[in-house]
């Protein structure tokens, strides 16, 4: 075995046995270096800390050195940092400390003065002390007392408790006890209580208070039943302030008194105050109620459940207001009110469809007003669409405003519907039951003196309209439920209804589609009494006479909803649907039971689900196609959008992991067009350009990997990664000087890089020695500007490739800022744009800045727009457009720009003017804009 073996060995029975005490021989340097037991070494650290076997300092320094190595987070390295003192803080921080204690200690003070003062509220309190509730005496608080109990300190013991006298020590306690109970003061009659509190003294916070106090005591009695008295305590409390809850709480209590006009003038307050507060829409609704304005508590209650469909005190005041509204209409009808019927031609139930809206679903059933939207006139018949000839003239449909939710089967029997036999013999002739409204309608309509029907402006009904292939007596029975439903008068119409079918059922007619029309209008009265069974029971019969009918199906969902038999109901939803993909109240319902079916069933409730019928296509025939909303095309472009991302997204990660692969490989060429992929999707990830630029130097392209380490830098201004490559790629450049100053940025950042260390040492030999060979590594030239006359030239010598101007040579081909600056500055000088702009034709846009870097300034600038205007722009437009890109990027650039005298100013816009006029496909006018808001 080993000595590292035994080494192995010997840590591990350290480290298991971590709990007995260190041995000497442990505490030595050798022991310690070797040690990998961090427990252990953190257990001998505290042996060496404690003193117990010496004090060694360099010793503890070493061992808390070898632990850090290994665990830096290791709690045996934490110290306790020593309490603060005056001395170990600085001279303004210890006197900010003092100044914040000088300032609780008067802030202490002023709460201290404020509670004494407090004493005036309880003088208040004690000033209007009420009875104690439930007696008719009240307690003196001066003769109040409270006594003190006598304790034994130590028990009785168990033998004297064997000698205890129970009958002597009770007398012995009676006839010791004194009686010093004050007086009871008896009061007769109920006290008065002050309604008003003056609190003029008070201030606003003091008010606030004493007003939340005086409301909680009419609260308290409030829920003791005593009215009156938390009435008076509400008083108390808007004397102080007047408050929307003390208003509402008051309301009740005055409608609990049944002072009606009191409720209404505390609810009408809250109104004027806070603008739709359901509390006092719904107490204002019970006023109405019990004063008899059944429309106006009708109206209330509406306005309730539009913002609160769950309220089922509203729903339940709103099936009593509106029974009542029934009841009184046909008594202000027989008051002496006529109603004359014209002739008119009706059209068929269906005319309204096709300009249908149907209203939210959280409007509840009920309450139909002369206003209402053409659904909510319109008839209720079949929805399928047929000839204008075949009037039906019915009832509305509950799709429009019934609220399905609350409105559950009372077991409504339907007996009271069923025919008599008087009926029957009836039906030949015309006449109904009751030989009422329609009727004398009937006879008044003959003489031509016509009024509208129902009361409403404007329109018309005719009793004896024909309607489809039923002969005269059943049509007029059908025109007559028609208007008693449109009246309001559910239970006439239905029995309208009935009558017409026992009629079609003995005449023998075949015309399933009037009978379809019957059973839908009887279902939607048996839907209005709600009676969902028979509902349920009637559109079925529909449905089997003319299958796929909207109304129907639309009918009987909300009867299966109102039962709760919630599948059912999606079933026929998600028909309509099919029908028709505009009922919004369809939608809404599919909405609303999908998360009920969630909450009942889990995640597995469309599997429960029956199944759901296939609407053929000749019963979408009538569907209306209409264009997409903003909306919903803005929708459809926001989910594309966010597919495309998405699939962008995975495409991306992808080829990134793919060139990631590649570089392990040292495939670079691979990578390289992988990470070329990369930057045509997110053409702003910084980190696909340090790695295509690791390539670049891999495959020594290292102008390339130079521009990847500049956009990076654009992009995230302090990378170290970019840093360091592009220093290398300037050190394959030979350029020295700037491989230098990134690199000393890298360690500026990071001091422990050690690569960026020996890069620096090896370009600090290089430099020095470029600069003692003359620098041929970047060799000056030296621009000499001769001033002539005439038609002598300006040369610049020492330039290989050179372009003529009108008097002035220029170097096309500079290798750095300086000669790029003494190129430009002669042109300036000169005044030649021709020069340049073939300058800027040979320079790459994106090196533009920093060419520009240390030159800019507001001539410069004027003199490149003159030239791009003059000479470039109709040449190559989008040469144009990216030098101007990449110009706003230079340093000090938005320094020059707000420094640009006027003229210069009218250069650039005169420029951009040109530059949005021109054709090119590589750039819009809006990019042009935008490019130009940058400028100007």
């Amino acid at each position: 075995m080993n000595a590292d073996a035994v080494f192995s060995l010997q840590n591990q029975s350290t480290s298991t046995d971590c709990s007995g005490k260190v041995p000497v021989e442990h505490l030595d340097y050798e022991y310690i270096g070797k040690c990998k037991d961090v427990k252990y070494l953190e257990k001998i650290l505290r042996v060496l800390r404690s003193g117990d076997e010496g004090i060694y300092p360099h010793l503890i320094n070493f061992c808390e050195t070898h632990l850090e190595r290994l665990d830096p987070r290791s709690r045996a390295l934490r110290k306790e940092n020593p309490v603060a003192t005056a001395a170990s803080l600085s001279n303004d921080e210890w006197s900010q400390i003092v100044e914040e204690l000088k300032m609780w200690q008067e802030e202490t003070k002023k709460t201290e003065n404020l509670l004494k003062q407090q004493s005036m509220l309880d003088d208040l309190a004690k000033e209007n002390m009420p009875p104690v509730r439930g007696s008719n005496c009240s307690v003196s608080l001066s003769q109040t007392s409270v006594s003190k109990e006598k304790r034994n300190p130590l028990p009785r013991d168990y033998r004297e408790w064997d000698k205890f006298d129970v009958e002597k020590e009770c007398e012995r306690i009676n006839g010791n006890v004194v009686k010093n109970d004050p007086p009871v003061i008896i009061n007769k009659g109920h006290p008065k209580i002050k309604a008003k509190v003056d609190a003029s003294l008070l201030t606003q916070q003091e008010k606030l208070l004493l007003a939340n106090r005086e409301k909680d005591k009419g609260n308290e009695a409030f829920r003791a039943n005593d009215y009156e008295e938390a009435v008076a305590y509400y008083c108390r409390s808007l004397s102080i302030i007047p408050t929307v809850a003390a208003y509402n709480n008051r309301a009740q209590a005055e409608i609990n008194l049944k002072h009606w006009h009191n409720a209404m003038r505390d609810c009408q307050r809250v109104l004027e105050l806070e603008t739709g507060n359901m509390k006092a829409l719904l107490r204002r609704a019970t006023v109405h109620y019990h004063m008899g304005n059944f429309q106006l508590a009708a109206e209330d209650l509406r306005t309730v459940l539009r913002e609160e469909p769950q309220n089922g005190a509203a729903n339940q005041l709103l099936f009593k207001a509106e029974k009542k509204m029934r009841e009184c209409q046909p008594e202000k009808q027989l008051k002496g009110k006529k109603i004359l019927i014209q002739e008119v031609e009706e059209d068929d139930d269906n005319s309204n469809d096709e300009n249908a809206c149907p209203v939210e679903p959280i409007q509840p059933v009920g309450g139909e007003e002369s206003s209402a939207t053409p659904v909510e006139r319109g008839d209720m018949g079949n929805a399928q669409k047929k000839p204008h000839s075949r009037g039906d003239g019915g009832p509305h449909s509950e799709s429009s405003n019934s609220h399905h939710g609350h409105w559950k089967s009372k077991g409504a029997n339907s007996d009271k519907y069923k025919v008599t036999q008087e009926s029957k013999e009836k039906v030949t002739n015309g006449t109904g039951k009751r030989g009422s409204t329609a009727s004398v309608q009937a006879d008044q309509s003959s003489s031509g003196k016509g009024t509208s029907a129902g009361g409403n402006a404007g329109e018309t009904v005719n009793l004896d309209a024909p309607c489809g292939a039923l002969p005269p007596p059943l049509a007029r029975l059908k025109n007559e439920g028609n208007l008693l439903f449109k009246n309001g008068q559910f239970a006439d119409a239905l029995e309208k209804y009935s009558l017409a079918i026992q009629g079609y059922t003995d005449s023998g007619i075949d015309s399933p589609e009037d009978l379809c029309i019957l059973y839908s209008n009887r279902a939607a009265c048996y839907l209005k009494d709600g009676n969902s069974q028979d509902c349920i029971q009637d559109c079925t019969r529909a449905l089997e006479l003319q299958p796929f009918s909207l109304k129907p199906l639309l009918r009987r969902a909300m009867a299966y909803e109102s039962l709760e038999r919630y599948r059912q109901a999606y079933v026929d939803y998600k028909t309509v649907l099919q029908i028709d993909i505009s009922v919004q109240a369809a939608h809404d319902s599919v909405n609303r039971i999908t998360r009920l079916l969630i909450e009942q069933d889990g995640t597995e409730w469309r599997e429960k689900l029956p199944d759901i019928p296939l609407v053929p296509l000749s019963a979408q025939q009538h569907r209306r196609e209409e264009p997409p909303s903003a909306e919903v095309l803005q929708a459809r472009a926001e989910k594309a959008a966010r597919d495309a991302e998405r699939k962008a997204e995975v495409r991306f990660a992808g080829l990134k992991q793919e060139g990631n692969d590649f570089v392990k490989k040292g495939q670079y060429q691979n990578a390289l067009g992988k990470y070329t992929e990369c930057l045509k999707l997110k053409p702003s990830e910084c980190a696909i350009y340090t790695n295509r630029a690791l390539c670049y130097l891999k495959l020594e392209r290292f102008t390339e990997a130079k521009q990847d380490c500049d956009a990076a830098l654009k992009l995230e201004p302090t990378n170290k990664k970019a840093f360091y490559r592009r220093a290398l790629a300037n050190k394959g450049l030979k350029d020295y000087l700037a491989c230098s100053s990134d690199l000393q940025e890298v360690l500026q950042q990071d001091p422990n890089v050690q690569e960026a260390e020996k890069e620096l040492e090896e370009v600090t030999v290089l430099l020095r020695q470029s600069l003692a060979n003359g620098s041929p590594a970047k060799p000056r030239k030296t621009v000499a500007i001769t001033e002539v006359e005439g038609d002598e030239e300006t040369t610049i010598p020492n330039s290989d490739s050179s372009c003529r101007g009108e008097d002035l040579t220029v170097n096309l081909q500079p290798t750095n800022a300086y000669e790029f600056g003494q190129a430009l500055n002669a042109a300036r000088c000169n005044g030649n744009t021709a020069a340049c702009a073939d300058l800027l034709a040979s320079t790459t846009p994106q090196m533009l800045p920093q060419l520009l870097s240390t030159q800019l300034d507001g001539p410069i600038i004027s003199f490149i727009m003159q030239a791009l205007d003059s000479h470039l722009l109709e040449k190559d437009p989008n040469l144009v457009y990216q030098h101007l890109n990449y110009l706003h990027t230079a340093d000090r650039f938005s320094v020059v720009l707000m420094l640009l005298e006027k003229d210069e100013r009218c250069h650039m816009t005169q420029l951009f003017e040109h530059l949005s006029a021109a054709e090119c496909t590589e750039f819009t006018k809006n990019d042009v804009q935008n490019l130009a808001n940058k400028y100007i």
